[in-house]
């Protein structure tokens, strides 16, 4: 443990930071997530929402520092050739 008041406050903040990266992190991936379950059994209208929804939530990740720009473009192009393949085959 750190004794120094500086190094204590350093702590304190690592600790709410890690927090909120956690948080957005989940966020993102909950929103990956509910957009690959609508892929399996929802429309084309409501999963290129949930599409338009886990694109924005990557977004933010990225400008709040929690994701690289290339990772979550990545992320974006994937889930876009997904929906693609299931959608604009048929």
């Amino acid at each position: 443990m750190a004794n120094i008041k500086s190094a204590k406050k350093r702590i304190l903040l690592i600790r709410k930071r890690t927090m909120r990266n956690k948080a957005i992190r989940s966020a993102v991936k909950t929103a990956i997530k509910k957009f690959e379950l609508a892929l399996k059994v929802k429309p084309a209208e409501e999963a290129q929402e949930l599409l338009r929804q886990a694109v924005r939530a990557l977004d933010k990740a990225v400008t709040k520092g929690v994701l690289h720009k290339n990772t979550a473009s990545r992320k974006k192009s994937r889930l876009t050739r997904k929906f693609n393949s299931v959608y604009k085959a048929s």
